[in-house]
């Protein structure tokens, strides 16, 4: 028998209108996250968003900043309550998608068993189900996205894809607007031992590298922040111990 001289056409494979709203969305929180005017904000963004974007209830950010960990966002003082619970207990699903950098879903509160402490405590607050993602930049755990449901089985395989491209888009402007900050202080750093040394100079008849090593030996021995050390010559015109006046 003859075959078909027509060509096969593939089937076109369309999005869905979820796929595009999501889509859509998502490109709306990256403009979001770019306008974002500092960490508060950015992190701010990310729990707004996490709100309208996912089958969840509740949702809050928690950070590891120079080496400390912080509640940076939470959309309900309930969240922060909960964060500081595992804090203070030492266990616990958020601490753990912390210090280990797994995603953890607690799909049912009430039957939890790998946090018996944590699980006991969580009868006090209206929650059934939770899941924490892991925040990452550059092989950096940097925190965690964590979304909770006032009732159990809230989360589904997609939610917890959209989770995981919510915290990397949020790990990405978190980590962009931290790198921003650390360099803007250290600018205005060098602007204030600059003008630190300018005193020192006009006051003692000075050259720069004399005024620095006065300013840099100053904050040696009294275990004192160069940056601090040049804030309080600038306002008080004179600094106390070894090189004060």
């Amino acid at each position: 028998m003859a075959r078909s001289s027509e060509p096969t056409t593939a089937p076109v494979i369309r999005p869905s209108d979820d796929d595009v709203v999501t889509a859509d969305a998502f490109a709306h929180l990256a403009v979001e996250l770019h306008d974002a005017d500092g960490m508060n904000e950015t992190v701010e963004a990310v729990v707004q968003f996490a709100l309208q974007a996912e089958a969840c209830s509740y949702a809050g950010v928690a950070l590891v900043l120079r080496g400390s960990r912080e509640i940076a966002a939470v959309t309900d003082p309930l969240v922060a309550e909960i964060y500081q619970l595992q804090f203070d207990l030492g266990e616990g699903p958020m601490l753990t998608a912390l210090t280990e950098g797994v995603s953890v879903l607690v799909p049912d509160a009430a039957t939890e068993t790998r946090w018996p402490a944590w699980a006991l405590k969580m009868t006090q607050f209206p929650i059934g189900s939770v899941l924490h993602v892991p925040m990452w930049a550059n092989a950096q755990l940097i925190g965690v996205l964590s979304l909770y449901n006032t009732e159990p089985n809230a989360f589904s395989e997609d939610d917890e894809a959209i989770a995981h491209i919510l915290a990397r888009h949020a790990s990405v402007a978190v980590a962009s607007t931290r790198d921003d900050e650390t360099m803007s202080a250290a600018v205005d750093a060098r602007k204030l031992v600059g003008q630190a040394m300018g005193i020192l100079m006009e006051r003692f008849d000075l050259d720069e590298t004399r005024a620095f090593e006065i300013l840099k030996r100053y904050s040696q021995q009294n275990n004192v922040k160069l940056r601090d050390v040049a804030q309080e010559l600038i306002d008080t015109r004179k600094l106390r111990g070894s090189y004060g006046e």
